[in-house]
């Protein structure tokens, strides 16, 4: 075989290689083939479209069954992050997730206990790692009165928060378990401190005091809200607001700012020692 002859045969066999490998890959990164792909992988992990999976969920929630529903919305979170429903899949999670808890249902992170001589809500929060505001939340008492032998479901999920500062979120997590997420407020130019702290005072309708004056919980200009959470670095913690339309914002002079009902319900869940990690 002489020179030419040669070529030809290595220029035919380049174009076969173009023609079985290079191709189909191009073909495969077009944008509608990858579509098609990830839609074939998750139909073949669930069995179902994510309409179907929603549809049962609503269909679970109707006939009283949260559990059910909260694994198949989380399963579409999971397995189709593009549905065109995804929103209202997490809103109706968090929605589902905050219901449970602060009901009387057992769950694997709740145990029932029965009331002992001796025990009180505030020793059992204590012993549990809950809060006194959860354990009569999701028990359904009026105030701090138990009996001996009536039975009490406690939450025993460790909660923590995790807030991206440039995000203005905030995380409520249960172990690994996203919870619930909340819009914050953060600091102006960067104020938050970014780090690893702990909750170590909680007050209700607290008093600011703001360089030397004093302002009480009722004055207009008490920017602290309905509640505070104090970390482990003095001055700074979780607050309500007055000013709720500036949510959303870097605003605030260093502190996590929520609206006062999102802080009210945080307050009844987190218990001092609740870690609370800041990043950029």
């Amino acid at each position: 075989m002489n020179k030419k002859m040669v070529m030809i045969a290595a220029g035919v066999i380049v174009v076969v290689i173009l023609l079985l490998v290079i191709l189909p890959k191009r073909k495969a990164a077009a944008p509608g083939a990858q579509g098609s792909a990830a839609t074939a992988a998750a139909v073949t992990t669930s069995g179902k479209s994510a309409q179907a999976l929603y549809d049962e969920a609503g269909a679970a929630l109707k006939s009283g069954d949260p559990l059910k529903a909260k694994e198949l919305f989380r399963q579409i979170s999971s397995e189709y992050p593009s549905f065109d429903k995804i929103e209202d899949v997490e809103n109706q999670l968090s929605d589902i997730n905050m219901k449970i808890i602060f009901s009387n249902r057992p769950v694997p992170e709740s145990t029932m206990h029965e009331v002992q001589t001796g025990d009180t809500i505030g020793k059992l929060a204590a012993r549990y790692g809950t809060t006194s505001d959860l354990i009569k939340i999701s028990n359904n008492l009026r105030g701090d009165t138990i009996r001996v032998g009536q039975k009490l479901r406690i939450w025993q999920g460790k909660f923590s928060v995790y807030v991206d500062k440039s995000q203005n979120v905030l995380f409520l997590k249960s172990g690994e378990e996203i919870i619930k997420v909340y819009h914050v407020s953060t600091g102006a130019n960067n104020s938050t401190p970014v780090g690893t702290f702990k909750i170590t005072s909680k007050l209700v309708d607290p008093v600011w005091f703001n360089r030397g004056a004093v302002v009480p919980p009722d004055s207009p200009q008490n920017v602290l809200g309905s509640r505070w959470m104090g970390f482990d670095l003095p001055g700074y913690g979780i607050h309500g607001t007055i000013e709720p339309q500036t949510i959303g914002q870097q605003v605030t002079a260093g502190c996590v700012r929520m609206r006062n009902e999102d802080v009210e319900e945080l307050y009844n869940l987190l218990p001092l020692a609740t870690e609370v990690v800041i990043v950029d």
